[in-house]
């Protein structure tokens, strides 16, 4: 083989090498697109009996996958496309603890969702204090490495409790130094730890070194169940609740017609905005759907000021469906009544 045959295979065999490492080798980057829009019968029954009605409500999601080369130019080259870090993506957790928070937020937005609906149709329920979430752990605490995000912390020295109140009472009530076991829930298996308390810098009293929350569920003789699968966050909160609703008041809410959107819902009802709606209008108009909640959250002048171009999440999708030269309605939502006072005057 002469040289320049020679030289010609090995720039070959390089450029080879080269298209397959764009198109194939992963970077420390991710790419968001629109994701699917599931129809809501899939995921939820109540008291084991599925809706069948006509029409339908929808959750939106957002997908979001490694980035390659040959993505992360597709991303950058797409309306509807972004891509981010990884240190954008999870905040700096690590993917088992940016797994399990998206896994709490959606028992959350499903808890949160159930009360509203329960409480609409009029419903006798309870909430159930679980314990307190493990939603961070401060690297000086003496439980760093020991509990873990996402853990649920049942008991403290034996003594369970009925509010995270009365768990940080009684912790703050033991001096800095002393030794207390901690029993908590790992993946749904019960496990205790012990380690000494330290002093928190907010009020200088004893403290485990956990940012925590309520650990609750709602119990009540109507059996809501809600298979989510392996989608995470709490952005399904309202159309949860739309769904939730609809079959528990066997109400015609939709009239036939195909409904999606997005937003959180929180225990007053009320609706909050969400990352990545554009992504989501784009996912619900190729799914056909007609009319599209959109949450309506207010631009305070500070959040302005800092952010010039910031837009409500309804601004948002009415500028994306008029890019996707939509028909589909997008709809502005503050409270879940908001939704439901548009779906019994909808034409």
């Amino acid at each position: 083989m002469n040289f320049k045959k020679w030289l010609k295979t090995i720039l070959v065999i390089f450029l080879g090498i080269f298209i397959v490492g764009f198109v194939v080798v992963p970077l420390p980057y991710y790419v968001e697109s629109p994701g699917a829009t599931i129809n809501l019968k899939e995921l939820i029954t109540v008291n084991d009996q599925q809706d069948k009605a006509s029409g339908s409500f929808s959750l939106t999601s957002v997908g979001i996958r490694k980035a390659t080369g040959f993505l992360a130019v597709k991303a950058k080259l797409s309306k509807f496309e972004d891509l981010i870090s990884e240190e954008e993506l999870t905040g700096g957790a690590t993917n088992e603890e940016y797994n399990q928070m998206q896994r709490y937020y959606m028992e959350s937005s499903q808890n949160a969702a159930i009360e509203q609906a329960l409480k609409l149709a009029k419903l006798p329920y309870e909430m159930e204090f679980k314990g307190v979430y493990v939603m961070s752990v401060e690297k000086n605490s003496n439980f760093y490495g020991k509990l873990s995000v996402g853990d649920t912390v049942t008991k403290v020295d034996g003594q369970s409790f009925k509010s995270a109140e009365a768990f940080m009472e009684y912790v703050k009530s033991q001096k800095v130094g002393d030794t207390v076991s901690i029993t908590y829930l790992h993946n749904g298996t019960e496990k205790e730890t012990s380690g000494k308390l330290i002093k928190l810098p907010t009020d200088k009293k004893a403290g485990i070194g956990i940012t925590l929350t309520d650990h609750t569920a709602i119990k009540s003789d109507t059996q809501v169940t809600i298979d989510s699968g392996s989608i995470g966050g709490p952005s399904a909160g309202l159309m949860f609740t739309l769904e939730i609703y609809e079959q528990l008041t066997g109400k015609n809410l939709r009239q036939g017609k195909e409904i999606a959107g997005t937003g959180t819902i929180n225990s007053a009802g009320e609706v909050s905005r969400i990352g990545g709606i554009d992504k989501k209008v784009a996912s619900a108009d190729q799914a056909g759907v007609e009319v599209f909640f959109a949450p309506d959250d207010e631009i305070s002048k500070e959040m302005k000021k800092e952010y010039p171009e910031l837009q409500s999440n309804y601004e948002e999708a009415k500028k994306a469906a008029k890019e996707l030269n939509s028909s589909m309605k997008i709809v502005p939502v503050k409270t879940v009544q908001d939704a439901l006072d548009y779906l019994e005057n909808m034409k």
